[in-house]
């Protein structure tokens, strides 16, 4: 007697395609952090050379490269604080009184370099004070920055009232160093761009590349668990803010040589506009992750939107409101892709 075989049901396999290279670094890419300001700003660039002829010209070009790099120095410090779970409400101040103190300094007879010099010496006992009040007190960066821009302000205007100030040049090699300009081709471009690409290659290392980046993420995450490591989470969030007031003065400083002038209130809101590039960029406001490159765009991101906005006849005052939805809007997307990236984990 024949027995047929007896089948069983097996179900298949089921396997997933494999990955191929590129599309794991295509999924890599769009989940970076820098993949929505990097569209962002292309869209921009695009919407503003369409709109207007104007936007993409020598003259145009090099207003951008002149005011960007200032502003942008302080982003680049304060990304590296925010990441490190802190931000600072006083750079704007900073910004200010050390111009203050610069030509007050000259021009009671002092050379410029040593003007300069306790310039910044003081933007570094600011950001001292700004971070051994948050370490060692327990303040919150919020209370102990918006305290101090209060005392910069208040100390320029002070300042500014005692000395009559009618000298804004000086020309020498120091000058020459922190506010030169040259030509590339048509377009006039500043030392200050040159400093802000300086700025933005080391912090950038610092970040990404050595112990104290990763001090400062670990910092920034989980600060309870990092100290238990071993991370000198206190000294180097001193020395970030410490980096953080020298970087705004030395911005303030290049910024009023430029323009031959200074003013107490200069640098008033910046405190805002640059965490909003940071924010933009792609870094997160809570400490733990950020991005060099992203605040890079995101500083070219508001600047073109600021002279963009302008040249094609929109009123200076909307400014704001495209701001703050660009910030919503952006906040949205890391938000989406973070999630996204986090389910495929």
């Amino acid at each position: 007697m024949s027995t047929a075989p007896i089948r069983q049901n097996v179900p298949a396999a089921t396997t997933e395609p494999p990955v191929s290279q590129d599309q794991g670094f295509l999924r890599g890419f769009f989940a970076r952090p820098e993949f929505g300001p990097l569209i962002l700003l292309s869209v921009l660039i695009v919407f503003f050379s369409l709109r207007t002829d104007t936007f993409v010209s020598t003259g145009n070009i090099s207003n951008l490269l002149t005011f960007t790099p200032e502003m942008g120095m302080i982003a680049l410090a304060m990304t590296v604080l925010i990441t490190s779970g802190e931000f600072d409400l006083s750079v704007g101040a900073v910004f200010g009184v050390s111009q203050v103190i610069l030509w007050t300094l000259f021009k009671e007879g002092a050379s410029f370099e040593v003007a300069f010099l306790v310039a910044m010496f003081i933007s570094l006992i600011i950001g001292l004070v700004n971070g051994l009040f948050v370490t060692l007190l327990g303040v919150p960066s919020f209370l102990v920055t918006l305290g101090m821009m209060m005392v910069a302000r208040g100390a320029a205007f002070y300042i500014d009232s005692l000395f009559s100030h009618n000298l804004y040049r000086a020309e020498n090699t120091l000058t020459e160093l922190l506010a030169g300009t040259f030509y590339v081709g048509d377009v006039r471009i500043y030392a200050s761009l040159i400093w802000f690409a300086l700025f933005a290659v080391l912090l950038g290392f610092l970040l990404t590349q050595s112990r104290i980046g990763n001090w400062v993420q670990a910092a920034g995450g989980n600060p309870q668990a990092a100290r238990a490591r071993g991370v000198r989470v206190t000294s180097t969030k001193v020395l970030l803010f410490v980096i953080t007031a020298m970087m705004s003065a030395f911005a303030g400083i290049i910024s009023s040589i430029r323009v031959s002038s200074m003013s107490p209130n200069s640098g008033t809101g910046y405190e805002l506009e640059v965490i909003a590039m940071v924010v933009i960029g792609g870094t997160a406001l809570n400490g733990g992750r950020g991005t060099i490159i992203g605040t890079v765009l995101g500083v070219f991101i508001l600047r073109i939107m600021r002279n963009g906005t302008v040249m094609i006849g929109v009123p200076g005052l909307a400014y704001n409101i495209f701001i703050g939805g660009i910030i919503l809007a952006m906040m949205a997307l890391h938000s989406a892709l973070e999630r996204r990236h986090g389910a495929r984990d």
